[in-house]
């Protein structure tokens, strides 16, 4: 089961122009900001800006589809024919991601929240 799209990843080559520009269009200052990540709120969407997402395979924005249990559904994904692209890792918080790659090259993120706010 998901908890639909609210979460979408940005790769960036610059994070300092790519923070301004988000900053401009969402007219909020970023909740999290570091040398590895930047992440806006906004109309309850989460904007992340992320400088390594070319290195990681990211070729453009990633949605992150909010699940329960991001080890079923990256299985359920990988059985339907899916790639690993980026697998199952805590990103602090107790948030976990993964993506994988579907047949035709698009990206898709998974998203748990292990802790509850």
């Amino acid at each position: 089961m998901t908890a639909g799209l609210k979460t979408v990843i940005y790769p960036v080559g610059d994070l300092a122009r790519a923070k301004a520009l988000f900053s401009a269009l969402l007219q909020v200052e970023p909740y999290a900001d570091s040398a590895y990540y930047v992440g806006f709120k906004d109309a309850g969407q989460d904007v992340g800006l992320d400088p390594n997402g070319h290195a990681k395979g990211m070729t453009g924005p990633v949605p992150y589809w909010h699940v329960t249990d991001i080890r079923t559904r990256l299985a359920a994904l990988l059985e339907a024919g899916a790639q690993t692209l980026e697998d199952v890792h805590d990103v602090g918080g107790g948030r976990l991601i993964a993506s994988v790659k579907d047949a035709d090259g698009n990206l898709i993120g998974l998203m748990e929240d292990t802790e509850v706010a």
